[in-house]
């Protein structure tokens, strides 16, 4: 069965973290977990708000580093959004056997991601593992390669024990 593509999924995600940096104020609760690893290097965004508190780290570690430093909120989130500005997505349906690696040439990003928006009835939560590609026919053939190594989402909606789309 081939490989899900999650190009829609990736859209609606991209424009809710750019309200999430810039307007946090239209949100009553968040707990947002992003890490990014590209081109050897790793992105970390955590924030949190609850009883109106707001907590949030934001650090990375640069390609062929050990040490990790503290980033702006801005550019942590500029790498989140270019890495959702991609042509097109895979997910993992699953955790990675022992044995599989996730290939350093393409960009992959954990996103754990709950929140509330004010008014809103009920909280949406998401728990996703991507991968990156610059375009649907890269996807495809790297889901061809990749299909009988990685746990890959082959059908839609994913909802797993840990692993889910939006609930």
């Amino acid at each position: 069965m081939p490989a899900s593509l999650y190009a829609d999924l990736t859209t609606t995600l991209r424009p809710l973290l750019t309200e999430l940096h810039q307007s946090p104020d239209l949100f009553q609760t968040w707990d947002a977990h992003l890490e990014l690893v590209a081109a050897g290097g790793l992105v970390v965004v955590k924030s949190k708000r609850a009883k109106g508190v707001v907590d949030s780290l934001f650090w990375g570690r640069a390609p062929k580093s050990t040490e990790n430093k503290q980033l702006p909120e801005a550019v942590a989130f500029a790498a989140i959004d270019r890495f959702l500005g991609l042509g097109a997505h895979l997910a993992l349906s699953d955790a990675l056997p022992e044995s599989a690696v996730l290939d350093e040439a393409y960009p992959h990003c954990a996103v754990k991601l709950s929140y509330r928006k004010k008014g809103a009835p009920k909280a949406k939560t998401l728990s996703m593992i991507f991968i990156g590609l610059n375009d649907e026919a890269e996807a495809v053939a790297y889901a061809e390669r990749s299909g009988d190594i990685l746990p890959l989402v082959t059908a839609r909606p994913l909802a797993g024990d840990k692993l889910h789309e939006w609930r």
